[in-house]
């Protein structure tokens, strides 16, 4: 279990929170998403939608990219 440190500094790299997970651009231009409530839960998707890896199960994947889908619009651009 990650410390209230480390999941704070998750929340400030983060481009987008969407119902208990964080977005965060990747420097390769893909997204990197880590469920807040199981820090140990990430997914690696390209914008597109399509998923790199990940160690969710595959239900947790449908409404992760479900989130994306639906609010990716909102996310902010890093500078």
């Amino acid at each position: 279990m990650l410390r209230d440190k480390e999941i704070n500094k998750i929340l400030e790299s983060s481009s987008m929170i969407v119902c208990g997970y964080a977005f965060m651009w990747m420097e390769d231009g893909n997204i990197r998403i880590i469920g807040l409530n199981n820090p140990n839960h990430a997914l690696v998707i390209r914008p597109n939608g399509e998923v790199l890896e990940t160690n969710m199960d595959d239900v947790e994947v449908e409404i992760v990219i479900g989130y994306w889908t639906r609010n990716q619009k909102y996310m902010k651009e890093d500078s």
